[in-house]
């Protein structure tokens, strides 16, 4: 049987992809979270061709005491019901606290996809992208054999919606 969707997983940085980046600050509160233009349609556009969307992020502030733990699920839970309310999708986040930078799980190490392989087996690097807008997230990408896409003013894709559109055109 033919698989359903075409590529096996996205999987999506959070801040300057899926949220506003806060210039030298955290998203501490959902208040201070604004979607990226475009990216609640590229959502329900991307879950038509990726089986799995999943983000992975570095919340450092977190570790640093900036915020809780807690603040940071409840922002994800009322982006996730955003997302969902427009049609779009989020089968997984996850999430690195940690402050050091050798942490196995802190991007560009590659802890937090491998997690999700373990959660979700059927996940094929190969068939997968990893979209980012830093070379943090490139290189984790990378590391695990996936296709990067640079989301940046500078390259290509300037959005999450640009590259939503480009795979909408490529494969109808």
């Amino acid at each position: 049987m033919a698989d359903l969707y075409k590529y096996s997983a996205l999987f999506l940085d959070r801040d300057g992809v899926i949220n506003v980046h806060r210039q030298d600050d955290y998203v501490k509160t959902w208040k201070e979270f604004a979607f990226e233009e475009g990216v609640l349609d590229a959502l329900s556009i991307l879950g038509k061709f990726f089986d799995k969307i999943i983000i992975v992020t570095n919340q450092r502030g977190v570790g640093r005491g900036i915020m809780s733990e807690e603040e940071l699920l409840s922002i994800h839970e009322k982006m996730c019901e955003s997302i969902a309310s427009h049609g779009g999708r989020i089968d997984a986040i996850y999430y690195c606290t940690d402050t050091d930078s050798t942490s196995p799980n802190r991007k560009p190490n590659t802890g937090m996809g491998l997690q999700a392989k373990r959660d979700f087996p059927k996940i094929d690097f190969a068939r997968s992208y990893m979209a980012g807008d830093s070379h943090s997230d490139m290189e984790f990408g990378k590391r695990l054999g996936m296709k990067t896409i640079l989301i940046s003013k500078d390259s290509e894709f300037g959005s999450l919606s640009d590259f939503a559109h480009f795979i909408k055109a490529h494969h109808p």
